[in-house]
């Protein structure tokens, strides 16, 4: 062996020797610390440009523009002058936040309320609310609203709201039940016996139990941070997921006209750390549905999973074709998906914070469990992030889907996307107005068609003032209205059309009137550059939703009036 790299390393002997020999005559008269000195900081500056340049979580470009703007917020006057606005908007989110509020319960009352005193409370806080969601002028949110159905849920919450899924030898009636939710969620999506999956609070941790189980999966083939690819319209749980797991993000653009993901653009940006690729079905922006076939095709050639973000539609696509409408296969039987996200808060009408999470088959899902063996409370061990829930949750879900069954679904779905198609199809017949792509289910995206120029959030704010609450999109700007079986009712779908035309021609007719509340606030993030400013402003918003800045008298009681 010494013979043979004897033989290899023979020639380039007198090469080495001149290097060592450059290197000790540049070193002469140097003092020894200036070597190690000069060592130290080659070698910083050596790692700091790897990090700057390779760094995995960031491209090169995002990261250049967040390190400008970090430095430029540093400048003294700079900084003084951001702490002074961001202290400014803070101030006038929390007073807007109070505006209808006399005063805030700051400590525990000295004795207990008495039940007719507490519901007085509660329906005092009730009225805080100004919005009347059960006249169908809100877009999403409450998704049914039926008192038949209101009932039904409140009598099963009560029959198990002490029930947690945690202790299932405890409870093991809702064990079984969300088994069962699990079990019909995964037929509706054409699952086989093998597919499987799990509850969840809602589809932000439906979306994160997919993105942890494909990076643990990553992680067992050796890449130390994982990378999801993802349209640019796929939902922002997607990127929470990457900043909570310490993966990266990589975000795909969309064909303009059909607002559907670059399949193209897709496929080059599959690299050896790819985990994950992701469609909607629909995304929430405007409703489209992405070409998941041609993503599926992706995943099989290079042999990555594929996750169908269905949160939105979840129990809407499976019975649109039982109700009469085509639309293109999103589910289990598209051979490369490998799992699927559903919201059953949403169309199935359950309660808010239940969700699933399914997979085609078991070796997926085993990689989203959490197991510590070794804690001295015990084995502890749980399927998604919750460790105790409410298994009340459970129980109403399950009743809900029992109470609709597959005939319920099959005319709810046939009214609400009936409703929807219904708007799509008015709103392109108002001049001015331009639907984005050619949504198929619930969501209607729309904003100014070629040759208009007005403030899409002007005319949110118009439209708003009459009752109309729409969701504000940016990138481009626009609105959106998810139709829920409240906008089904008679009249309301006519009456949105009504209010649409006669705002527009409004707005045209005075094109310099400025927009306020949130809808001015997503008209100015668009003209930030600097998208960490903007981030930092909707924590002002966030922060603002805990104020409690308002003087109260609780005295351990009731706030006074």
């Amino acid at each position: 062996m010494s013979k043979l790299i004897g033989t290899v390393a023979g020639p380039l002997v007198p090469y080495w020797e001149l290097v060592r020999d450059r290197v000790n005559e540049s070193c002469e008269g140097v003092e020894p610390w200036k070597i190690i000195v000069y060592s130290c900081g080659t070698t910083l500056l050596v790692l700091t440009a790897r990090d700057i340049l390779f760094s995995d979580e960031d491209t090169f470009t995002n990261r250049t523009k967040k390190e400008f703007f970090r430095l430029m917020k540093k400048i003294p006057f700079v900084k003084k002058r951001i702490a002074e606005e961001k202290k400014k908007i803070l101030k006038d989110m929390e007073h807007s936040m109070n505006a209808d509020v006399d005063g805030y319960v700051t400590q525990l009352p000295a004795e207990g309320l008495k039940m007719e005193t507490l519901m007085e409370e509660l329906k005092r806080y009730q009225g805080l609310a100004k919005v009347n969601w059960s006249d169908g002028t809100i877009s999403g949110t409450v998704y049914s609203g039926d008192p038949e159905l209101t009932h039904l849920m409140e009598k099963v919450y009560g029959m198990f709201a002490w029930t947690n899924p945690l202790h299932s030898d405890v409870f093991p009636d809702i064990r079984k039940m969300e088994a069962e939710v699990v079990r019909m969620c995964c037929t509706i999506f054409n699952g086989d016996k093998e597919s499987c999956g799990t509850m969840t609070s809602g589809g932000t941790e439906s979306i994160l139990m997919a993105c942890f189980t494909y990076r643990n999966i990553a992680r067992e083939r050796g890449i130390k941070i994982p990378e999801i690819i993802v349209p640019i319209t796929a939902h922002a749980a997607f990127d929470k997921a990457a900043a909570y797991f310490h993966m990266k993000i990589t975000h795909i653009p969309i064909n303009e006209e059909t607002r559907k993901v670059d399949i193209n653009a897709m496929r080059r940006a599959i690299n050896k750390n790819t985990c994950v690729l992701v469609g909607s079905a629909p995304q929430f922006p405007h409703g489209i549905i992405d070409d998941i076939q041609a993503i599926s095709e992706l995943g099989l050639k290079y042999d990555i999973p594929v996750h169908v973000d269905c949160c939105l539609g979840g129990f809407l696509y499976p019975f649109m074709e039982k109700a009469g409408f085509s639309v293109p296969v999103v589910d289990f039987r598209v051979p490369g998906v490998t799992s699927i996200s559903a919201d059953t808060h949403k169309y199935a009408f359950a309660p808010k914070g239940s969700s699933v999470i399914l997979y085609r088959k078991d070796d997926y899902r085993k990689f989203q469990f959490f197991v510590q063996p070794d804690w001295p409370g015990g084995i502890y061990a749980t399927a998604a992030i919750g460790g105790s829930r409410p298994g009340a949750i459970i129980a109403v879900c399950w009743g809900t889907l029992m109470y609709f069954g597959e005939k319920g679904y099959v005319e709810t779905t046939k009214k609400i996307i009936s409703t929807a198609r219904y708007i799509k199809k008015e709103l392109k017949k108002i001049p001015g107005i331009h639907v984005y792509g050619d949504p198929l289910m619930s969501v209607v995206g729309f904003g100014p068609a070629e040759g208009f120029k007005y403030n899409i959030f002007t005319f949110s704010d118009m439209i708003a003032k009459r009752g109309w609450n729409l969701n504000p999109l940016q990138f481009p700007s626009s609105i959106h209205l998810c139709v829920t079986l409240l906008h089904t009712k008679e009249g309301v779908a006519d009456q949105f059309i009504r209010d649409a035309r006669e705002c527009l021609e409004e707005l045209l007719n005075s094109p310099d009137a400025e927009a306020g509340g949130m809808a001015a606030m997503y008209g100015t993030s668009q003209s930030i550059p600097d998208r960490s400013m903007v981030a930092e402003l909707a924590g002002c918003f966030v922060s603002a939703l805990y104020t409690t800045n308002k003087s109260t008298e609780t005295n351990g009681s009731v706030p006074k009036q």
